[in-house]
């Protein structure tokens, strides 16, 4: 059992690629109740110029030594999820894991076991529950301004026709490929949304001329009275809307992708929490989405639609809540449970699409 935590708490990133980069090492030094005490780079110094105050470590083994640092977050390539938050997990350490949190459901429940035993807290780490978009949708869902929604459409659309060279992310590992690179952000979304479907149909495919991965897909999540479509592509010259949802009292539309990964790649860093309303992205006005609904039903062709303003979206607050929950203050946002979920059903997909046939939706 770990000694009840005191803030700032501190925080250990192994990894400094793009998600250490740009979705954990920033958003950590950005919560006041954490504190960026350590970077696991094996090579390179771009972790010691970006945060020339934080230790730079060349090995896991150092990270998971200092007893000083109870939070590690595994921000490394997608084969080595599942080793690395096994071996801080043992460590008696708390843990952030990156999506997917592991390329089982088999391994993803012995990580949950064995964080239980150690009694330490697992965070997949979901990121994109805290996207612009997606708070607006869940808003607009909440509010009734669209009805009972009927149908849920979720695009994650990219244009990648060659195969790149000399990444991991093109390889044929089992956690690789397109499904489990965004099939989770996609799919969490939705089961955050709306609960576990009855029924999945899944449809995974090598869509591109050379490929080692699949590197299209589409999910589709039954419901009594409710169908959700999750799909992906690296052939879309002209996305698709990122979002698109018809209800019986109306439908929203909307374009492009959250603007806090872009911001980070450009170099912008987000500020301390807690901060004002306005110091941090909003997304300008000509990128709102829109809401377009019949006032009378009975006139069904008088239409209106006017743009919604998007949510703000704000990644520091997947980290407030690690903090939070660690410091006994706050429920935990995203739970091990909700990874191991998206991890088996993404396996059912992967199943589906081998059969040809719809499943249910066993966990």
């Amino acid at each position: 059992m770990t000694t009840k935590l005191t803030e700032p708490i501190s925080a250990g990133v192994i990894g400094y690629g793009l998600a250490g980069r740009v979705f954990h090492a920033p958003f950590i030094d950005a919560v006041p109740s954490l504190r960026l005490a350590a970077i696991v780079q094996r090579r390179g110094n771009e972790a010691s110029a970006a945060y020339p105050g934080v230790p730079i470590l060349r090995s896991v083994e150092d990270l998971l030594a200092d007893s000083a640092i109870p939070l590690v977050v595994v921000a490394t390539p997608n084969p080595t999820h599942y080793a690395l938050a096994k071996q801080a997990l043992q460590a008696g350490k708390h843990v952030v894991v990156d999506k997917p949190l592991t390329a089982t459901s088999a391994e993803a429940r012995e990580l949950i076991s064995l964080a239980d035993a150690k009694g330490v807290k697992l965070f997949p780490f979901h990121n994109r529950r805290w996207d612009g978009d997606y708070l607006t949708v869940k808003q607009l869902i909440s509010n009734g301004s669209l009805g009972r929604v009927v149908t849920f459409e979720s695009h994650f659309d990219r244009y990648r026709p060659l195969q790149r060279e000399n990444t991991w992310k093109e390889s044929g590992d089992l956690g690789n490929g397109m499904l489990f690179d965004l099939g989770p952000h996609l799919l969490d979304q939705a089961l955050a949304l709306f609960g576990l479907p009855d029924a999945i149909l899944g449809d995974s495919r090598e869509d591109r001329d050379t490929t080692n991965i699949d590197d299209a897909f589409d999910i589709t999540l039954f419901y009594p009275r409710l169908r959700v479509y999750l799909r992906a592509t690296m052939l879309a010259c002209d996305a698709a809307p990122r979002f698109l949802l018809h209800g019986t009292s109306g439908s929203y539309r909307k374009l492009g992708v959250d603007p806090q990964e872009p911001a980070i790649l450009g170099g912008k860093r987000p500020p301390k929490l807690p901060g004002t309303e306005n110091d941090w992205l909003h997304e300008p006005e000509k990128l709102w989405g829109l809401l377009t609904t019949a006032p009378n039903p009975a006139t069904p062709a008088n239409l209106i639609t006017q743009p919604v303003p998007t949510v703000r979206g704000d990644y520091r607050n997947f980290y407030a809540n690690v903090a939070d929950t660690l410091l006994g203050r706050a429920p935990q946002a995203v739970t091990a449970e909700d990874g191991y979920n998206v991890i088996r059903i993404l396996e059912l997909a992967r199943e589906s699409n081998r059969l040809r046939q719809a499943l249910p939706c066993k966990l």
